[in-house]
């Protein structure tokens, strides 16, 4: 019991307090104490679970991770079509750091700072934004398979651009990237008017965003049957299982200032989210306001989601897997859970957009198809981990 207010905190929910016994003592037994019994002392009792490491091994372990993770960018800086030393990145990011370096020739110059390094960049910001909202999702819905696209998001932003490259809605002024993102906000809108009656319960949340993931899905089918030709149905597809190709400065500092402030975000709420295991009632009961936090966490991540999936199209499995995995490391609190879950999900996905550059060279493999691969011996090996397969 919390000493301060009096409510029931966590921890009392999970050890509750022992009865205290009233009425006279009970009559201590007559003769002599009974002998103990013989034999090897009784095992001790088992810690349970999911507590993790503690929280100086946490700070050393993310301090690992986020080393891991700039060298997985300055290495995958390097791989492609075409050759890149230490030394020419060196050249290109003396000059603009005021370094007296010779810089690289404009050709090769702008092939490292224009090309190869805003796409590892995007794939790092990408893979943190898609973990840490596939982390909140689990915890709001409690649906351990829940993911960045369950709420119909990228079957939206799939609607939009085909919107613009098919029927060439809006080309002119939003292009590709701003038709995906009006259609992953427009899928989000049709959940949340949907939602308006019901509420934002979990089991709803999962139903309707299937709901709307179909509807939208459909659309997309019926436009490219019906107004698609060869080349715009192939571009589509090669857009919607997820690329890094076309990546843009303009793109990275968009997703970087939002991925930035939804962790912010996500981070101011991980005391809610970690209430949400006990249940709704059991979160509202410790201070919580379930339906107020429940929205604000469902916009942060629909808009999240949108602007990651209209900046490189739908990639599955980060967000699904890595929360995953990342749990059963550090735990269950989300105050670890989170940044850990974006350091990974960044790592992963950098180092799966240089698979798909170089597996099959020249010819370059979306990145989503390489996530897939990958993502599913993993998730089965996290499930037989956690004993649940």
């Amino acid at each position: 019991m919390s000493a301060r207010s009096g409510a029931p905190g966590p921890s009392d929910l999970l050890h509750p307090a022992a009865p205290v016994p009233t009425g006279p003592p009970a009559p201590e037994p007559a003769g002599p104490p009974a002998p103990e019994p013989a034999g090897p002392p009784a095992p001790a009792t088992r810690v349970p679970p999911g507590s993790g490491p503690s929280t100086a091994s946490r700070a050393v372990l993310l301090l690992l991770g986020v080393l891991l993770l700039a060298g997985s960018v300055a290495v995958s800086v390097r791989i492609g079509a075409a050759d890149v030393g230490y030394a020419d990145l060196g050249r290109v990011l003396g000059p603009r750091l005021g370094l007296d370096v010779e810089p690289l020739p404009p050709l090769a110059d702008s092939l490292i700072w224009d090309l190869r390094v805003p796409r590892v960049l995007m794939a790092a910001l990408v893979g943190a934004t898609l973990a840490a909202c596939g982390a909140v999702l689990q915890a709001v819905t409690r649906n351990p398979l829940a993911e960045p696209y369950l709420l119909g998001i990228s079957s939206g932003a799939s609607t939009g651009a085909v919107c613009v490259v098919v029927l060439g809605a809006g080309a002119g002024a939003f292009g590709v990237t701003g038709g995906a993102f009006a259609g992953a906000l427009l899928s989000f809108g049709t959940l949340l008017l949907l939602l308006r009656r019901t509420g934002l319960d979990s089991a709803r949340i999962v139903l309707t965003g299937v709901v709307v993931a179909e509807l939208f899905a459909a659309l997309t089918a019926l436009i490219l049957t019906a107004s698609g030709d060869a080349e715009s149905t192939r571009a589509i597809t090669h857009w919607l299982l997820g690329s890094m190709a076309s990546t843009r400065w303009d793109s990275v500092v968009l997703c970087a200032v939002a991925c930035a402030v939804g962790l912010v975000l996500f981070r101011l709420h991980a005391g809610a989210l970690d209430a949400f295991a006990f249940g709704s009632d059991t979160a509202s009961s410790l201070g919580v306001d379930v339906r107020a936090v429940r929205r604000v966490l469902l916009l942060v991540t629909a808009v999240l989601t949108a602007v990651a999936v209209a900046s490189v199209g739908a990639i599955g499995f980060v967000g699904l897997i890595v929360p995953h995995g990342v749990r059963f490391v550090v735990g269950p609190l989300h105050r670890s859970l989170l940044p850990f879950s974006a350091v990974v999900g960044a790592v992963f996905l950098v180092w799966t957009d240089a698979l798909a550059r170089v597996a099959f060279a020249p010819q370059e493999v979306p990145v989503g198809v390489f996530t897939a691969l990958l993502g599913v011996p993993l998730f089965l090996l996290v499930l037989r981990k956690r004993g649940e397969l």
